[in-house]
């Protein structure tokens, strides 16, 4: 009870109370979904964005003119919740696991070309293009940041997010096979974009490591490796019990000690995560009929479906709240318009590029250039991009470090707000006009 006599109640030894933040973060979640649901009717999580943003701007205006040092207290600790310890080392791995158990394994064989084009080499293309833009805008307008720097900041923003495909896109009409390549390429570039991510910081800061590509194999199979190890003896495990909540507590146990074991190992923690949940949905599959006799009332789908849903909330309204904490680049009003036109450009130059190696036949029958237009459009940002930008703190200069937040804010809200509130209309545009482009063809 210590800290009750020297810090304000809802201030935790610089932080706040954990209970209190949980309280105003399901307010958030509560309000603005029931308001939602009976006025605006979007898509919950781009409202639960959306109205959390526009909340934290009203907080910013009443702490820019308001005198209550208490409250103004309150607005501070809000936005400096320690957003990046809780995804890093909190909640990713569970909610990476939740999304990749929903995988469809059919369709992911089908469209395994595709996938691992979209998420090793549009990834690595889109990062190492944005940086080139950036650094030519740089050059343009007298930035004080270097190529290495540019594609730096490439790394952080290029990757899209598997939290927001799988929270959003699955959620908005899109076609089962459309969504299989979305989600699974989010699922895995994640673990390109964070190695590309490590390799290029090595590199600024001059500190020795490997070259890319042992520094991405490492990453990757053993990743891999440790996660199909680990998760076979867990569900061997699974196999010995007739107890669906124990199917859940092993689930449970089983990634988030893959991901520690990987993070400790400096394999990549993202990958292993989605490969523990790939290989817990096959192997269900295996025995699904005696799950179904065990597991009558599903509670194992039902738990990490509704898991997956809470954390994804909370982690919108938390991305809205960090606005409370974030400071101004002298360039922001120049960073703003440039950070949209060159995420957009960026990844339609990667997808096309990956494209044009998958084959003639695009999936979907899609034609190269509305298969291009459909992956650029769909490529939502999140909390990842989010939390590799404040990484960024401890080795850039503060000028420089502002420009990294400011760019990455204005990447995920453009990317979850515009796109995400738009995909749909351009999805059914897209397939109008596949429609039409097949009669033609046809007729010949």
């Amino acid at each position: 009870m210590y800290h009750r006599f020297r810090y304000p109640f809802f201030i935790l030894r610089g932080r706040m109370n954990i209970l209190l933040f949980l309280i105003i973060v399901l307010i958030f979640i509560v309000g603005i979904g029931l308001l939602n649901e009976r006025i605006f009717k979007l898509q919950s999580d781009i409202a639960l964005i959306l109205f959390s943003l526009i909340i934290s701007l009203g907080l910013l205006f009443a702490r820019k003119f308001s005198n209550i040092d208490s409250l103004n207290t309150f607005i501070d600790q809000l936005g400096d919740f320690g957003f990046e310890e809780y995804l890093m080392d909190g909640v990713l791995c569970f909610m990476l696991f939740a999304g990749a158990s929903k995988v469809n394994m059919r369709k992911f064989r089908q469209n395994i070309r595709p996938i691992s084009l979209l998420a090793l080499l549009t990834t690595v293309i889109s990062s190492v293009f944005y940086g080139v833009l950036f650094y030519l805008v740089s050059l343009v307008f007298r930035l004080p940041l270097d190529i290495t720097t540019c594609v730096l900041l490439g790394c952080v923003v290029s990757p899209t997010d598997p939290i927001a495909a799988t929270g959003i896109l699955n959620k908005i009409g899109l076609s089962k096979n459309v969504c299989s390549i979305i989600e699974n390429e989010s699922l895995f570039n994640d673990g390109t974009g964070v190695t590309l991510f490590i390799f290029v910081r090595g590199l600024i800061t001059k500190s020795e490591g490997s070259n890319f590509m042992v520094l991405f194999f490492k990453e990757i199979l053993g990743a891999i490796a440790v996660a199909l190890i680990m998760s076979f003896i867990f569900f061997s495990l699974i196999k010995l019990t007739r107890d669906p909540i124990k199917y859940i507590l092993i689930s449970l146990l089983n990634v988030s000690l893959v991901y520690i074991i990987c993070e400790h190992l400096g394999f990549s923690g993202v990958i292993a995560s989605v490969v523990c949940g790939m290989y817990f949905s096959y192997a269900f599959s295996k025995i699904e009929n005696r799950v179904v006799v065990i597991d009558e009332k599903d509670l194992y789908r039902d738990f990490w479906e509704i898991l997956e849903s809470i954390l994804n909330a909370v982690l919108f309204v938390m991305i809205a709240l960090l606005v409370l904490n974030i400071e101004l680049s002298e360039y922001v009003l120049l960073l703003v318009p440039v950070a949209i036109v060159i995420i957009v450009v960026s990844r339609a130059f990667g997808v096309f590029i990956s494209s044009l190696l998958t084959g003639r036949k695009m999936p979907g029958n899609y034609s190269l250039r509305e298969f291009v237009a459909l992956m650029t459009w769909s490529a939502l940002k999140g909390g990842l991009s989010l939390a590799l930008a404040l990484g960024t703190k401890e080795f850039l200069p503060h000028n420089i470090y502002l420009i990294f937040m400011n760019v990455t804010y204005v990447t995920i809200f453009f990317t979850v707000l515009v796109q995400g509130l738009t995909i749909k209309k351009v999805y059914f545009s897209l397939e109008k006009h596949k429609t039409e482009r097949l009669k033609r063809e046809n007729r010949r």
